[in-house]
């Protein structure tokens, strides 16, 4: 890169210090490279800060602990020949150019917009050599974003205040995300199973001998945690014993059907005795292609699956990986492209690359004729490309020492995922088999069918794991015997509880949110307590219902899912085809506004709502009812407050018995019983409420020796002059704190003990005023600035 033609450096601003050593290596001492470490201005946090009735124009502020950074910058840009901001490709990092071109002053004709979906050399190059502008409907696309997102979050959060929680949040994507896992919990709940019965058989070619003993013994569980053999062992021993599963197909022509006992048996008593033979063998060919190279969501969705990675995870190792790893002699290289994309797009000269290197390691005959392309989705930013290795000669296992166990099993899988795709397909031989038997309730047909791998193509690098059991050497008129034939009742199953793969493809299938969104919509959907993980599935929380119920009720449209996509999709057009922001925001905000009067007005708390249960009062005898507590949902007396017995109740609203512990009560010497609590499990007193002592409780059961009592200094308290420092204790250790608390919030070092006592003795404490406190503490005032004192005195955002 040759350097610039004035004296003065240019300068270059990334999002991420990770990069700045790895991208000023490539340029040269020509260049300075700094870091805006993300975003350096928003909204701020205190006020709505959107004019919405002046065209939703923005005020916008330095982020908290940015100011250090933009004094860098700005003295950095005040040297600098010209400014190049090689933030993300993004629309977050089209933004984050903006609003450092805003800040920093630099005059347009020496401002510069740098791309690159890779941090190697010759992308870096490439795009210092075709330097571009800012783009200006990609940057009003993500303000018109932020402004809905803000929007949505100020007004309907107080209203969740209010009307269920302190403390609670709404968000116009993250809500319709808790949304589908709420209808997911409702299907699950509403289902009603369906039976139906199966009679599955083994069969044998080797008729002489008897192996039914044999195969029962080997299915049996070794111990009481065991599971009985795999489907992979099961497999291992039907190729052993020449034998093969096979399932009922039709009977006297019909279908096989049946939804009861009594059904099932009069077949299944027919086939005992029945001799059994090769009807049919037939064998065909199959191929099976590799499918296109990874997008953000086809990623998460990957390591979720076969490496157990939380989205969050996967896109944080992603980032270390494309920011840059230092491999040693070789320096540190960004070892992948771009990781939020949803394009599956391929660089012509990664192709050429790949091809070569498929070519030479395993053969022409993996090489397919042409190159393979894979068509995107329609809104896919085609200048993106696909997640892949930045160089496909540098392999997993190459670079194995360099990399830690997580960055190195994602890696593998990206650098797999893409060599694959562009590998042939993989040939099976499929043996679809016709096992026949007549009976007394006619000709009783069993099918069965496995595979052969022929030629391995691109499944030599991208492995595929296999239930499918490997037939015996068969052909039609052989004989069968039977090994095991049995009756099984079964039923349907609910739908099945979304994981972080299924509830990715959710997302992106219905159009909430993007790809660079999907892990920090999973994260916070959790944070908030809306939505709960147990065993890697995702359940609804009972506030997760409430407040989804609420805001279906009231904002219709905001939780519609085709109008989340809508939205979306004008989004897309704002930085696609120009389309005005600012209309896009009145269209939305007069029937929001409309919503949110009507909800402000009708809409009815959630501890006053009461929903019949089909339990009895035990004290009373009259009906017991749900209501939702700060704790979520709980049963309570219906003729409460007259009778006042409340205990809790299971996910599934059974009531869950209070269990009498072997403890009394420290106050009145009743029995303590367990309870839940919103900080977890505790033993409280069984003449509540008369009596409201409590004891904390370890995971165990066993109950928590109580805290120590505060220990009395004898120093008088220097802010309500009435109360005493005592010694408590905390997580961080012994600290001192006035006896009035919570009246009185004084809290003191433990290192300032022995001073003060000395103090006090020579009537120097307590002084008259705080200021003299503090200076005799050592305390340093911090002045505050007016705009510190007005933005103390608003409100701060909602968390949205």
């Amino acid at each position: 890169m040759a350097k610039s033609s004035s004296t003065q450096k240019s300068l270059v601003i990334v999002e991420s210090a990770a990069k700045c050593k790895t991208i000023n290596k490539y340029l040269g001492s020509g260049y300075e490279v700094k870091a805006s470490i993300g975003h350096i201005r928003d909204l701020p946090a205190s006020g709505i800060n959107v004019d919405i009735e002046n065209d939703f124009q923005p005020t916008y502020d330095i982020m908290p602990g940015k100011k250090r950074t933009v004094i860098g910058l700005k003295a950095a840009a005040k040297k600098c020949d010209k400014l190049y901001l090689a933030t993300d490709l993004d629309r977050e990092g089209e933004a984050i150019a903006w609003h450092l071109s805003q800040i920093l002053g630099v005059p347009e004709d020496r401002t510069y917009r740098v791309v690159f979906n890779s941090i190697t050399k010759s992308a870096i190059e490439q795009a210092f050599a075709n330097p571009l502008k800012i783009d200006e409907s990609k940057v009003m696309a993500q303000q018109a974003r932020r402004i809905l997102d803000r929007i949505v979050g100020y007004k309907i959060s107080p209203l969740l205040w209010r009307k269920v929680a302190r403390g609670l949040s709404a968000g116009r994507v993250q809500s319709v995300a808790v949304k589908l896992v709420v209808i997911r919990e409702k299907e699950i709940k509403a289902f009603v199973p369906d039976e139906f019965w199966l009679i599955p058989a083994v069969f044998t070619t080797n008729t002489a001998e008897d192996y039914s003993d044999v195969w029962r013994e080997f299915l049996k569980p070794k111990s009481e945690d065991d599971k009985g053999p795999t489907i992979v062992e099961q497999n291992q021993w039907l190729t052993e014993h020449n034998a093969l599963k096979a399932e009922l197909a039709t009977v006297a022509g019909e279908k096989f059907s049946a939804s009861n006992q009594q059904q099932a048996m009069s077949v299944f008593e027919a086939l005992q005795n029945a001799d059994f033979n090769v009807d049919d063998v037939q064998v065909k060919e199959t191929k099976s292609s590799p499918s296109p190279p990874f997008i953000t969501s086809t990623l998460q969705q990957a390591a979720s699956n076969r490496l157990g990675f939380a989205t969050k995870r996967t896109m944080r190792i992603a980032q270390q990986l494309y920011e840059g790893i230092d491999l040693g002699s070789m320096g540190s290289l960004g070892l992948i492209t771009y990781m939020r994309t949803d394009s599956t797009h391929l660089s012509p000269q990664a192709l050429n690359e790949t091809r070569n290197f498929i070519a030479n390691k395993f053969g022409t005959e993996y090489l397919p004729e042409k190159a393979k392309m894979f068509a995107s989705k329609k809104n896919a930013q085609q200048a993106h490309e696909a997640i892949r290795p930045t160089d496909v000669d540098m392999t997993p296992d190459e670079i194995r020492e360099f990399l830690t166990d997580e960055q190195f099993r994602l890696y593998d899988l990206i650098w797999r995922k893409f060599v694959a795709c562009q590998m042939n397909p993989a040939k099976w031989n499929v043996t679809n088999i016709a096992i026949k038997a007549d009976t007394s309730v006619g000709e009783c047909i069993y099918k069965t069918s496995g595979r052969i791998l022929v030629f391995d193509g691109f499944t030599r690098v991208w492995k595929q794991t296999s239930n499918e059991q490997q037939l015996p050497d068969i052909k039609a008129g052989d004989p069968l015997k039977a090994v095991d034939i049995k009756a099984e009742q079964n039923f349907t199953k609910p739908p099945a509880r979304f994981n972080e793969a299924s509830l990715v493809k959710a997302l992106e299938k219905e159009g909430i949110g993007r790809p660079s969104t999907y892990a920090s919509i999973i994260s916070t959907i959790q944070d908030r307590n809306y939505v709960e993980q147990l065993q890697r599935k995702f359940y609804a929380t009972d506030l997760g219902e409430v407040v989804t119920d609420k805001l279906n009720d009231y904002f219709p449209k905001i939780m519609d899912i085709a109008f989340t996509r809508y939205m979306e999709e004008q989004l897309d057009k704002i930085e696609e085809q120009n389309l005005d922001w600012i209309g896009v925001l009145r269209e939305f905000y007069g029937p929001f506004e409309k919503n949110l009067q009507t909800a402000t007005k009708e809409m009815e708390h959630a501890k006053a709502e009461m929903t019949p249960s089909e339990y009895t009062c035990p004290d009373c005898k009259k009906e017991m009812v749900y209501r939702f507590g700060k704790n979520g949902r709980f049963l309570s007396c219906s003729d409460y407050p007259t009778c006042k017995y409340a205990c809790p109740c299971d996910r599934d609203g059974k009531m869950l018995e209070q269990k009498v512990s072997e403890h009394k009560c420290l106050e009145c010497g009743k029995p303590m019983v367990g309870k839940t609590g919103r900080f977890g499990k505790f033993l409280g007193c069984s003449g509540y409420p008369e009596c409201k002592t409590i004891q904390k409780i370890d995971k165990e059961g066993n109950v928590l020796p109580p805290k120590p009592p505060a220990k009395p200094t004898g120093i008088r308290c220097y802010k309500c002059k009435k109360g005493e420092l005592v010694i408590r204790e905390s997580k961080r250790g012994e600290f001192m704190g006035c006896n009035k608390f919570p009246k009185c919030r004084t809290i003191i070092s433990i290192k300032e003990l022995e001073k003060l006592k000395d103090l006090q003795q020579q009537g120097v404490w307590p002084p008259a005023t705080w200021e003299e406190a503090d200076k005799i503490l050592g305390r340093k005032k911090v002045k505050k600035t007016k705009k510190a004192k007005k933005a103390k005195k608003t409100k701060k955002e909602p968390k949205i």
